[in-house]
């Protein structure tokens, strides 16, 4: 047993030895390259201009770099890549042959390149037909996206041209630029971005005036000519898209001519600014101020480290050409090479060649006869899939074969240098810093320089400098209303002068800017010198580009807006209607009744019944004033609640509760009769000029007939409101309106007008106190300046309005121009007339309620005291019938409430035993009592004798008093 496990530790010995052995003698060879592993070479081919273009330098420079570095780091791999390079010559025809080249014979089984997207349209076709992938790292035009093919990888930002149009439009919004004219190269390159870029700026907001197309190879003059038709515009902010040669030809005559000086804006798309840091140092000067848009990559260490031997490099080959540095597109065709070696590593047990559609070769072109790349799916779907940290950062190809989005960088070109100013990302808008919060304000950009070594903010636009003048249309007033617009032709000097307050305020404005604004008014006329068409017409000149503005009586309007755009308003707004006034004082004979409403009236009316009644009841048994025959009762009762009104009575009350109730009472009627007191002297007084008609629905009913200026709008407002065509009657001015008003309905005239609130404020002027403004008023915007769609002259012609409108020069112009002062008194009398309002019972239900409650509350007391005094009647139990005894209480009580109470201190006994009676009334004979309804029967009769006056010291008292305070 010993043995055997001794020739088992033996065996396991001796293995482990020899294969020690084995590692350490393929280690030796593989270090010494003696014996290395199989590897299988893959053609790859690049059509670059390498001749001329810097991108194709650089990007060369880049693919051979990249191929030598990876496989140094990739030593296993089993894939080598071997580069096979055409010269396009930036020719197309060139680029198509020598694509066909590499496909046809060469065999490769990829393209990068070409640089261009006039040479990429017809390579990306040939390598779809052929199933070989085409990488391009340069910038294309969106249009390539267009074709639809897998085989293309644009290896550049998703939605590159959508994401650096809209960096541009921010940076334009956020300085309130209004206007922008885009420069570009007249080819598919510059095109395809062109559309993107106004499409943004219209949906900002933002107008394009004027597209600037430069051919390719446009000489210096053409340039030149260019340039100086973009200077007789208004506009000075400019984007440049074309490629770098031509925008050094383009920036260095814009320098010699006057185009960076200060006041103009540049911006660039990335295809310059991505070669800022390659640009001849002259080239950087003549672009000073100008502002660069380009995907932001950022600066690790590695990317530090590939720039350096980059350099090291490029200058190894390219001796002669020490300014220029390493972009983003080296750093893509650096990237794109690597993703292509990872993709064939990937296939590495994959046979790769070209399988021909025909063989028969008798009567077929090259292009037919290309065939088709063996497992080019494969190669494409596995270049799909790359993922990878490249020097430009995370490489990871999404849809259309493009790269991840990433933010943009905004650089500033200051001397021959260039310097970041901010970044601008999809989620946070512009900002300083990449960890900065959300913004869309330039002032979290930093300082920028801008042309002309200034760094003060362009305002974008600027008067022209070809000594043109603004060209202003005005209407023509034919014979009304020629206060707000007159043009006058001198028919000796073969002039023409145009004056009125529409010209005199937009004098004033204009005085008002902190600049000259040259300009010239010219009338909207025909041959015969009169108006060549409706306000409509007018404005639309501005649309078509006749007319630099419009100023005049020109009404703001939703529709009109739509092709114009309009200043503040330098006028009241609204369309209103007006009517004539009359003095209706003398043909109302019951205008003493308008103070009060009916239901007020009648209030009163029973309030005074009401009150007699209530004391009536409470002075009745002590008071002689309130006795006697029933109608005397009735009367006495009414005429001593009556009289309160206007003076006091000789009746005297003597209870404490009537007391109560009467001075209650009296509180009240003083603020009846004062409110109606002031109430009918407004309407007597006030109320002179009353509007013939207050509502628009009283014309409609009677079916009277309105009237409206000329080529107004009105029009359409009262066909809305329900008016008929017969109905409508049209003036030309103030006397015309006057004639129709005077004619009225009946006589082919009109009732009412309707027009805006300008117009119709001098027709007040001018005949004063004759017509009013009345409801209902219609919203407009008032009398506005008209300019072109986006206009910069809008925002400062507002401004400057409301600086005249705050200032005392507006109303001294109205004054001047629309009788302002004339007629001030009356036209605010008949402006403000409206019809008067009646108090009302609302106004008086609290003082109506409390003469109620204080009048319960005497009638519960005394009612109360009177039963409870009298309680043995309703309590007596000697009433011989039982069915009548409630009948016959109620009656008894009644008739001892009809009697006097003689215990009340106005009844007194005299000596002899006679009662007598302290009131100031005599006493009524018992007789006059026959028919009052009471069962008393009188005993004797007795006259009653008149009692005589009270002499006083002041001498003898009548018996009517005058009104006294109770």
């Amino acid at each position: 047993m010993v043995k055997h496990q001794s020739r088992s530790t033996l065996v396991l010995s001796l293995w482990w030895f020899f294969g020690v052995l084995a590692i350490v003698v393929m280690g030796q060879r593989n270090s010494s390259g003696a014996t290395t592993l199989p590897t299988r070479v893959v053609k790859v081919g690049a059509v670059l201009d390498v001749g001329g273009a810097m991108v194709g330098k650089m990007g060369l420079n880049s693919i051979r770099m990249c191929i030598h570095d990876f496989y140094v780091s990739h030593p296993h791999y089993k894939t080598r890549l071997q580069l096979i390079l055409r010269d396009s010559q930036r020719d197309i025809v060139t680029a198509a042959g020598q694509a066909v080249d590499l496909i046809k014979n060469e065999q490769v089984v990829a393209v990068i390149g070409p640089i261009t997207t006039m040479e990429a349209m017809f390579v990306i076709n040939l390598g779809d037909k052929a199933h070989v992938p085409i990488l391009t790292f340069s910038e294309m035009s969106p249009s390539l996206s267009s074709l639809h093919t897998p085989y293309l990888f644009q290896i550049a930002q998703k939605d590159y041209y959508l994401t650096q149009v809209e960096a541009i439009s921010a940076i334009v919004q956020a300085f309130g630029w209004k206007q922008v004219v885009p420069i570009y190269v007249d080819n598919g390159y510059g095109e395809g971005l062109i559309a993107s870029l106004t499409n943004s700026f219209q949906k900002a907001y933002i107008r394009v005036p004027y597209l600037s197309a430069i051919d390719f190879s446009a000489t210096n003059d053409a340039i030149e000519r260019e340039l100086y038709k973009l200077m007789t515009m208004q506009t000075r902010v400019f984007v440049v898209h074309m490629t770098s040669r031509l925008a050094s030809r383009l920036f260095a005559i814009a320098k010699d001519i006057g185009m960076m000086d200060e006041g103009y804006v540049w911006i660039v798309t990335a295809g310059i600014a991505n070669l800022f840091n390659s640009l001849d140092s002259s080239v950087m000067e003549s672009m000073e101020g100008v502002l660069g848009v380009r995907p932001y990559i950022p600066r690790t260490k590695q990317l530090l480290d590939f720039r350096a031997r980059w350099k090291r490099e490029f200058l190894r080959d390219n001796p002669t050409l020490v300014d220029v540095n390493l972009d983003v597109f080296g750093i893509w065709a650096y990237d794109a090479t690597a993703a292509l070696a990872m993709a064939v590593e990937k296939l590495d047990n994959t046979v790769f060649g070209f399988t021909n559609v025909s063989n028969d070769s008798s009567n077929v072109t090259d292009l037919e006869n290309l065939g088709v790349l063996r497992n080019g799916e494969k190669l494409r779907e596995a270049l799909s899939n790359v993922r990878f940290k490249g020097v430009g950062g995370e490489f990871k190809v999404v849809g259309g074969g493009k790269l991840e989005a990433s933010p943009f960088e905004i650089v500033n070109v200051i001397g021959n240098s260039e310097r970041n100013i901010g970044f601008w990302t999809p989620q946070k808008g512009l900002i300083r810093d990449m960890d900065a919060n959300n913004s869309t304000s330039k002032e979290n950009l930093r300082t920028i320089l801008w042309p002309g070594d200034s760094y003060s903010v362009p305002k974008g636009w600027e008067i022209p400098t070809n000594g043109n003048k603004l060209k202003i249309g005005v209407p023509v007033k034919d014979n009304g209303f020629s206060e707000f617009v007159k043009v006058i032709h001198d028919p000796i000097t073969n002039s023409t002068k145009v004056t009125g307050f529409c010209i005199d305020v937009f004098n004033a404005v204009v005085e008002a800017l902190p600049y000259a604004l040259p300009f010239e008014f010219i009338p909207f006329e025909n041959s015969n010198n009169e108006m060549a068409g409706t306000y409509d017409d007018l404005i639309t000149q501005v649309y078509y580009e006749k007319f630099d503005a419009v100023v005049g009586d020109t009404t703001i309007t939703g529709n009109r807006s739509k092709y114009v755009d309009f200043t503040l308003p330098y006028t009241e707004s609204g369309v209103t209607m007006v009517v004539p006034v009359r003095d209706n004082r003398k043909k109302n004979a019951w205008a003493f009744l308008k103070p009060l409403t009916w239901d007020l009236w009648v209030t009163i009316f029973f309030t005074f019944v009401f009150i007699g009644f209530v004391v009536w009841v409470l002075e009745h048994r002590i008071n002689e004033c309130f006795r006697g025959p029933t109608p005397y009762q009735i009367g006495t009762s009414l005429w001593f609640s009556f009289s309160t009104m206007v003076f006091s009575h000789q009746e005297r009350v003597e209870s404490n509760y009537g007391r109560f109730v009467v001075i209650v009472w009296v509180f009240v009627v003083q603020i009846l009769v004062q409110s109606y007191t002031a109430s009918l002297t407004s309407l007597l007084t006030v109320e002179r000029l009353r509007p013939a008609f207050t509502d628009v629905h009283q014309l409609l009913k009677n079916r009277l007939n309105v009237g409206y200026l000329e080529g107004s709008f009105v029009h359409e407002i009262l066909k809305d409101l329900g008016f008929h065509d017969n109905q409508l009657k049209i003036y030309k001015s103030a006397e015309e309106c006057n004639d129709l008003f005077t004619k009225g309905s009946a006589n082919g005239g009109i009732d009412a007008a309707f027009d805006e609130v300008p117009y119709v404020m001098h027709l007040l002027g001018t005949y004063c106190s004759k017509y009013a403004m009345v409801e209902p008023r219609f919203k407009t915007g008032g009398f506005g300046f008209v300019f072109p769609k986006g206009s910069p002259l809008v925002g400062d012609i507002s401004r400057a309005i409301l600086d005249v409108s705050e200032g005392g020069k507006m109303r001294r112009i109205e004054n001047a121009w629309l009788n302002g002062s004339s007629c001030q008194d009356s036209n605010n009398n008949a402006a403000q007339v409206s019809s008067s309002t009646s108090l009302g019972l609302e106004s008086f239900w609290g003082l109506f309620l409390v003469v109620g409650i204080c009048c319960l509350l005497a009638l519960v007391i005394f009612l109360a005291t009177f039963i409870y005094q009298h309680r043995h009647i309703l309590l007596s139990h000697n009433l011989p019938d039982d069915s009548s005894s409630i009948r016959t209480r109620i009656g008894k009580l009644l008739n001892t409430f009809h009697e006097r109470d003689l215990s009340s201190h106005t009844f007194k006994k005299s000596d002899s035993g006679v009662t007598t009676s302290v009131s100031s009334c005599p006493p009524i004979s018992p007789s006059s009592y026959t028919g009052s309804g009471f069962s008393a029967t009188p005993n004797t009769q007795h006259k009653p004798t008149q009692e005589p006056p009270v002499i006083t010291t002041k001498g003898i008292q009548p018996l009517i008093k005058p009104h006294r305070s109770l």
